[in-house]
């Protein structure tokens, strides 16, 4: 169970505070709903029921610190993965959007980043397919590392290419 004032990555929405639990009846019965807020647009509401277990479990709890620089370390070692295949790309990205593996997104996001900068050598851009899961992805791993980290979502980048050594 979640409790109020504690932030959680909840699916592809990013991170969220949780401001309470209410009850509703949007559905013709009276449930209990987490009441979400997105961190940096407090004018938004996410109603998350309680009793949806699936709905639930895509609320995460943030990573650590610790868990970030962890995570960062990891990176490295990993191969660059390309998929040729658009619709298997596409696939692949949606399904790491939704599942919000922290890992598979820093990977994906390493992937569509070498080959935007492949395709700017040859003088084409990047599909626009593959930049706006770049940018999707983006937003929900440097919102994420930003509030862990208290830096700004500009300063992330820069974070990470520090850490993993990438100055590309």
């Amino acid at each position: 169970m979640h409790h109020v004032n504690e932030t959680v990555v909840y699916g592809a929405h990013g991170i969220c505070r949780i401001a309470c639990i209410e009850s509703h009846n949007f559905t013709g019965t009276e449930k209990d709903y987490y009441v979400l807020k997105p961190v940096g647009d407090e004018k938004s509401t996410i109603y998350v029921c309680v009793s949806n277990e699936k709905a639930v479990s895509q609320m995460r709890a943030v990573l650590s610190e610790e868990e970030i620089y962890q995570l960062l370390r990891s990176v490295p070692e990993e191969p660059s993965r390309w998929i040729e295949n658009k619709n298997e790309r596409n696939e692949r990205c949606r399904q790491i959007l939704n599942n919000g593996d922290r890992r598979e997104l820093l990977l994906m996001i390493r992937a569509l980043y070498l080959h935007k900068q492949q395709q700017k050598k040859l003088g084409k851009k990047m599909h626009l397919t593959d930049e706006k899961y770049l940018k999707d992805a983006e937003k929900m791993l440097h919102s994420e590392f930003a509030v862990v980290l208290n830096i700004s979502p500009d300063q992330v980048v820069s974070f990470i290419q520090e850490k993993i050594g990438n100055k590309e």
